[in-house]
């Protein structure tokens, strides 16, 4: 048997943790640049997100858009709105879609699965066909952020909610190893940091009127006092404690064999601006466990010239 026949199928679970998510980027390009190429990928959430894109073929030209992200570049990919959410991710979704190829996944070399939520019977449910942005926006869903989205005709919430590492679908698509990436390890304190919110605020206030109307009844729910956590504040955190008990108690019964956890302590919920940040982390991350990953993964660390010669 050759040696190829015995390297084990590397599954890629990708946790929910919204702007915490960039990170994921730079994980995959670090493990990428080792020589370590994930055959499965499985995505909640932001994970889904960048799960797609990945196995989509289109990762560095999207890590480098998403550098270039600044607040008022976020702000004006929402599209504002009263029902299910403040954001219904139509115009973000239509400009990844306008962008970036949008190949079915069927049709990807890599095994994907995005985790969503049905909102009728909260059943998980596991999307491994169509269109690949579809897939990732039923599992981008946050309660209160994040409007529904209807896929195949059921209404979906975040997959966060019932998976929020999904390392079970790695090992149903037949991963032998899986890593998988944490980013509920450190509670998220704020929906938005202040400084964000207020620059934020001048950019809807330039929009039309219909955004400003919105911007002004949500006011309210997105500022808190220095006493008092606004509305949405409470949501998120409430959201990322539930999550991070539920990624304990799943991973504890089903471990993969890698867990990845970025250190992203200070990042607010909605920080998509800060991704040069992130990725950075997930490169840092997997630089520091590169021994144990290479054990797991059977990818060996490249000779140094001469250093294999014999006498």
């Amino acid at each position: 048997m050759h040696s190829e026949d015995l390297k084990p199928v590397i599954g890629l679970a990708l946790g929910s943790g919204s702007a915490r998510g960039w990170s994921h980027i730079g994980v995959i390009q670090e493990l990428e640049a080792m020589g370590v190429r994930a055959e499965v990928v499985a995505g909640t959430s932001i994970g889904a997100l960048v799960g797609a894109v990945y196995v989509s073929g289109q990762l560095n030209e999207f890590a480098d858009w998403v550098r270039k992200l600044g607040v008022r570049d976020v702000v004006r990919l929402m599209d504002l709105t009263m029902t299910g959410g403040f954001v219904k991710g139509e115009r973000l979704f239509g400009f990844f879609n306008e962008q970036h190829r949008n190949p079915n996944i069927e049709d990807v070399s890599q095994r994907f699965v995005s985790v969503a939520t049905e909102m009728k019977s909260g059943r998980e449910v596991w999307i491994s066909k169509g269109p690949v942005w579809d897939a990732a926006r039923a599992s981008c869903a946050m309660p209160g952020i994040f409007t529904p989205v209807k896929h195949d005709g059921r209404w979906m919430l975040d997959g966060g909610l019932v998976n929020p590492v999904p390392v079970s679908a790695c090992r149903a698509l037949g991963a032998d190893v899986v890593i998988a990436i944490n980013l509920n390890t450190q509670l998220i304190g704020a929906h938005m940091s202040k400084a964000s919110l207020k620059e934020a605020e001048q950019v809807v206030v330039a929009q039309d009127e219909r955004n400003r109307s919105i911007w002004r009844k949500l006011a309210d729910y997105l500022h808190g006092s220095n006493e008092t956590p606004s509305f949405f504040d409470s949501v998120a955190s409430s959201i990322n404690i539930l999550q991070d008990r539920l990624t304990r108690s799943r991973m504890a019964g089903d471990p993969p064999e890698l867990t990845l956890s970025p250190r992203l302590e200070d990042f607010a919920l909605m920080d998509f601006h800060r991704a040069g940040e992130a990725i950075e982390e997930g490169r840092r991350i997997v630089r520091a466990h590169e021994a144990e990953i290479r054990a797991w993964t059977g990818v060996n660390a490249p000779e140094v010239a001469g250093q294999a010669e014999s006498g």
